[in-house]
């Protein structure tokens, strides 16, 4: 029997949950971030698979949980070749073909999909929906459960199982900043994380972050990988980034972890100085606004036009031609209040550092 349902997917109490995979060994995003961090050994069973070949589409590749509890089975389901493309309907006709011979083989009388394709493979779910019904309805004595497109769980609430990372002098910063920045139980959101690190960086920590030039100003896709590795050991909240940026939950910083940055940090005095000049420019500028106004007027004065580093007038035009929203957004004296800020405290300037490599 075929059911359609909306919710956590990996709190179905089933034989076997399906997850959806590209062929190239990335569980970077959306559900399949949601399964690395759950399902660690699989994650790392599918990685190797993925080196030898084995990944391919319209075979699954399962995975033996290895427990007496559920769920007996991860059933990693490819919905594209590479991370970057869009699933094609065809692979999805041919994959579910192959979960049927599965489901058969191993004898499993439960089963969770998500809307395959769907999401960040672009399908859409009134063909998806009806092709997966269609496909496994002839199934007997097993149940079925569909989870139909309906928006990723709260992050605070997906399981992390992941071996906890080492403390680092990257990490340690990160966590020391962000506590010195926002009350514990308010949280700092994913934009703002960026922002920071930009600052940080800029201030001299060798984070190694490659920044440009984004729709909310200077971005880093790395920030990304550093924030999925903490998830659920030294923050919480970064969730499958899956979220709007505008109605993303804010990252907290975990119990303890405040206490293992001092401690880390103890024999670091430039990294806790850099944390301090971060603090001591942001002040009174402590909100998602503030700082992408801060950092935009910098990456404009120190990247795009350094002619702006000595000419606040230069800002304002490249600020507004940025994007529409930017233009809308920051007003000429807000612009100038933060180019003033940071040219009195010695900021602009240094490209470089915000580029590296």
């Amino acid at each position: 029997m075929v059911r359609f349902t909306k919710g956590d997917l990996l709190k179905a109490d089933v034989d076997a949950l399906v997850n959806t995979v590209n062929t190239k060994g990335v569980m970077g995003k959306g559900v399949a971030l949601q399964f690395r961090n759950a399902f660690p050994a699989n994650y790392e069973a599918y990685r190797r698979a993925c080196k030898q070949g084995e990944v391919r589409l319209g075979r699954v590749f399962v995975f033996d949980n290895g427990q007496l509890a559920r769920p007996y089975y991860i059933v990693n389901f490819p919905t594209k070749d590479h991370w970057r493309s869009k699933s094609r309907l065809n692979d999805i006709v041919t994959g579910l073909e192959d979960l049927v011979r599965v489901i058969q083989d191993l004898a499993i009388k439960s089963v969770a999909l998500p809307p395959l394709g769907c999401g960040n493979g672009g399908l859409a779910w009134r063909d998806v929906g009806p092709l997966i019904q269609g496909s496994l309805a002839g199934l007997r004595d097993v149940d079925v459960l569909v989870f139909s497109p309906g928006g990723a769980p709260n992050p605070l609430a997906m399981p992390v199982r992941t071996p906890k990372p080492s403390m680092t002098p990257g990490r340690a910063a990160l966590i020391g900043l962000l506590h010195r920045y926002a009350e514990p139980t308010v949280g700092t959101t994913p934009l703002e994380i960026q922002k920071l690190m930009y600052l940080l960086q800029l201030a001299g920590e060798p984070l190694r972050l490659k920044f440009a030039k984004g729709h909310y100003g200077p971005y880093a896709e790395s920030v990304n990988h550093v924030l999925q590795a903490v998830e659920g050991h030294y923050l919480r909240g970064y969730g499958d980034r899956t979220q709007r940026v505008a109605e993303a939950t804010p990252v907290q910083v975990m119990d303890g972890a405040p206490a293992m940055a001092v401690a880390y940090l103890r024999d670091r005095p430039a990294t806790n100085e850099r944390i301090e000049r971060v603090v001591q420019l942001i002040e009174g500028f402590e909100s998602p606004y503030g700082l992408e106004l801060l950092t935009t007027v910098h990456y404009v004065a120190s990247v795009i036009d350094p002619r702006a580093i000595d000419d606040p007038l230069r800002v304002l035009p490249v600020v507004s031609e940025w994007n529409r929203r930017k233009g809308r957004l920051f007003t000429p004296r807000h612009v100038e209040v933060a180019w003033r800020r940071l040219k009195d405290l010695g900021w602009l300037g240094k490209a470089s550092l915000v580029q590296a490599t």
